[in-house]
């Protein structure tokens, strides 16, 4: 069904404005020369001063009910030429929590490649996920739920059942983003019982109301962990995977956790069993798993799901798995179904990517043989980024990316602490 008027045919709507939107919009331009439009709650770096995507803020868009008013005047004033179709991608997990559940009335006017609400809602929320990994035989690290009711005079009365150090992490990052305290991090690796009691004292105090996690530290640094990008289609067939070794992630205590260098992976048995899960529990659209490789049993343990694209997912377009092609054949062009194709680290079209300056790589990035393949990457010039396109170049958005980049050096200096392992 592939025509000359193939540009004609739909149009791609973006939501947010932050480094996912642009690496979506860049997929689009490469894929089919598109410009791409976004709608925001407000104006982030990564899309300001381009021109393959234009962003319209509207105050308060990623909340209700501003977020539905919108979408449907936009439906009636601006998308409702019956001959395009309008595909909506969201590029964050409030936007697609809020496209989930008006689903159905946004459907009636847009291309909405996500899952129903209910099945949202039990992946989403980390507690239910560890309990659907249990009912689904997923690996994933020993856990302990902490409710508030079980802390007595701001402590948690019980022992936890395995050693320290352990990781800490709000199960509810919607509500977690809106409370405020000392020493508030995205998540924490504590080391002893004092400091754990502490920390957990303090989130309770300044507001929060779910449940925390408490993990078993799976040993290791940031080269143990693994990221996994996955379409699923309509039919709830896996259309593409694709597996990436992070190499460095961002020290920040507000961006903790978010990988800024991804070299391509392979590995057999994580796809054949993350394909079995998301085809038996009928899930469809973009996917993205955080996973670490547990040196004391030999598995790689899931830590969550998120029910997008990830926001350092460019890395699978710029390693030949163009992300808007899949979504746009599958969705909008209806192209049937042939083959799962995976992701792969040999080829020599294998490229590194990177979300900081190199130095900042050859910095601080782990020694080990993975950092040397990499270096030689970068020798041969096979590593790209997200926010740097040929494709949309502009004096103002050049120095501002620059100016992005530059801004890692002075984190990286005052957050980066060595971890053992």
């Amino acid at each position: 069904m592939m025509n000359s008027n193939v540009n004609e045919e739909f149009v791609p709507i973006l939501l947010g404005s932050d480094m996912n939107v642009y690496g979506m919009a860049r997929s689009f331009n490469e894929a089919y020369g598109k410009v791409c439009q976004a709608y925001a709650s407000n104006q982030l770096a990564p899309t300001r001063y381009s021109n393959i995507v234009s962003v319209e803020v509207i105050p308060g868009f990623d909340k209700d009910p501003v977020f539905i008013e919108t979408m449907l005047r936009l439906a009636k004033e601006k998308y409702s030429d019956q001959s395009k179709k309008y595909l909506l991608i969201a590029c964050g997990d409030g936007y697609a929590e809020l496209i989930s559940q008006h689903k159905e009335e946004l459907s009636a006017y847009f291309i909405c490649p996500y899952i129903d609400y209910s099945l949202f809602k039990r992946l989403i929320n980390k507690v239910s996920f560890y309990e659907v990994c249990e009912e689904y035989q997923l690996p994933y690290p020993k856990t302990l739920i902490v409710r508030e009711p079980m802390l007595v005079d701001g402590r948690l009365e019980q022992e936890l059942p395995f050693e320290f150090p352990v990781a800490l992490k709000p199960a509810n990052s919607v509500e977690y983003l809106s409370v405020q305290f000392e020493g508030r991090k995205k998540a924490f690796i504590i080391d002893n019982r004092e400091e754990f009691d502490l920390i957990l004292g303090r989130i309770y105090e300044a507001g929060y109301t779910s449940e925390m996690i408490v993990q078993d530290f799976i040993p290791g640094d940031d080269s143990n962990m693994r990221v996994l990008n996955a379409y699923v289609d309509e039919n709830h067939q896996v259309r593409m995977m694709c597996l990436g070794h992070p190499l460095l992630e961002d020290p920040t205590p507000a961006s903790i956790g978010n990988y800024v260098v991804i070299m391509p992976d392979y590995n057999e048995k994580i796809y054949q069993t993350i394909k079995k899960f998301l085809e038996t529990i009928e899930y469809t659209g973009f996917a993205n798993f955080d996973m670490k490789y547990d040196p004391r049993d030999g598995e790689y343990k899931l830590f969550e799901i998120n029910l997008r694209q990830g926001r350092s997912s460019f890395f699978v377009t710029l390693n030949g798995l163009n992300l808007a092609r899949f979504v746009t054949e599958d969705r909008v062009f209806h192209e049937p179904f042939t083959e799962t194709i995976y992701g792969t680290k040999d080829s020599a079209d294998a490229k590194l990517w990177m979300g900081v300056p190199k130095k900042i790589f050859l910095t601080y990035a782990r020694e080990n043989e993975d950092k040397k393949i990499a270096e030689k990457m970068i020798q041969e010039k096979r590593f790209g980024t997200t926010v740097f396109y040929d494709g949309d170049r502009s004096l103002k958005r050049w120095v501002l990316m620059k100016y992005m980049f530059h801004n890692y050096i002075p984190r990286f200096k005052k957050y980066f602490h060595v971890k053992e392992g």
